[in-house]
């Protein structure tokens, strides 16, 4: 069903959790520099380099319509004040803990960063009566589906890791509160997110870092994966254009054919991807042309949790907000290896 699409609206308050994390700082970013009221809250775990969510938090901080509050999601009291003493329009919930390989060896931190924590950010917003939630999902949700292009109306029943299985229970709950409640939620399946700033335990971090240090990267599956590499930036144009945007419920939802992809409720996921998967040792040729070095590579066959191929099927993120993701692996890639270049001041002859 579409929708009648609606700019950016800059006199609302936006709440972004995980607002230190990788993409979390980027949508802040974007919405501070538009003008927007921001709340941020990260609790600043150390799952990766604290010192990059950090350097992130100082650039944000610098914006006067910016707040940050140092706070985990699992802290209901914590976060009752948050929205007891401001008065939010729009959650938008990026903190999570992230990781398909950790997902396996700490499943605990997942079942309550990722499904605990939800569960207080949809009750909050239950009572304070939100406008909207939008909320991160994955394209890991997709798990033993073979069938390409991902799609929103195929069915995701089969994950092949815990992270994956609690970012579905994550669409399953958002539903619940959607029809039980009327809660507009929207929730965005990110495929592979990459660009300035990532995180430091994704591929493009950890192959530049080595191939910069002279040491091997390894390339897993033998480098036959694929990829639907997605810019940061078009991540963030998606999310900014949906904020403003909640889902209605769709009239004509048929119970006999119960499509996925939408609802009765007022209810909606997308994917979020470039559309264009790239082999990864496609994707690993492109960097070392922008680092001008090659990389030593390990073949390694591939692992637990991980998938060979992703592959965003975006039909229904044109449709309602006319926009695809367009950003080149060959720009994206430069644009990384210039911040990671600068970041660690790296100095080549």
């Amino acid at each position: 069903m579409k929708r009648d699409y609606k700019a950016l609206v800059k006199d609302k308050v936006y709440f972004v959790t995980g607002a230190a994390g990788f993409i979390g700082f980027s949508l802040s970013k974007r919405l501070l520099e538009e003008g927007c009221t921001v709340i941020g809250l990260d609790n600043l775990n150390d799952y990766y380099d604290v010192n990059l969510k950090k350097a992130r938090l100082e650039i944000i901080e610098k914006h006067d319509k910016f707040k940050f509050i140092y706070a985990d999601l699992q802290d209901k009291k914590a976060l009752e004040k948050i929205f007891v003493e401001n008065k939010i329009d729009i959650v938008v919930n990026l903190a999570a803990q992230a990781g398909v390989r950790y997902s396996i060896t700490n499943p605990d931190v997942y079942v309550q960063s990722n499904i605990v924590g939800f569960t207080n950010i949809l009750e909050l917003g239950r009572y304070h009566k939100i406008e909207h939630l939008v909320y991160a999902s994955s394209s890991s949700v997709y798990g033993m589906n073979v069938n390409m292009p991902f799609s929103i109306h195929h069915n995701v029943d089969h994950p092949i890791s815990l992270y994956a299985a609690s970012k579905k229970a994550n669409e399953l709950m958002a539903h619940t509160y959607s029809h039980l409640f009327g809660l507009p939620t929207t929730g965005l399946r990110f495929f592979t997110v990459y660009g300035p700033w990532g995180r430091p335990d994704m591929a493009l971090f950890l192959f530049t870092d080595a191939i910069m240090k002279g040491k091997p990267i390894k390339v897993f599956n033998y480098g036959k994966m694929k990829r639907d590499f997605t810019y940061v930036d078009d991540i963030v144009e998606g999310i900014v254009r949906l904020l403003n945007n909640p889902p209605k419920e769709n009239k004509d939802w048929d119970k006999e054919k119960s499509d996925p992809g939408t609802s009765s409720a007022p209810y909606k996921v997308y994917n979020i991807g470039n559309n264009q998967p790239v082999e990864l040792m496609a994707f690993i040729e492109t960097l070392e042309e922008k680092i001008g070095q090659k990389a030593q590579k390990e073949l390694l066959p591939l692992q637990d949790g991980d998938v060979p191929m992703t592959y965003a099927d975006i039909e229904d993120l044109v449709e309602d907000i006319g926009f695809k993701p367009n950003t080149s692996i060959s720009m994206g890639v430069e644009k990384f290896v210039q911040w990671y270049k600068s970041y660690y001041n790296h100095n080549f002859i």
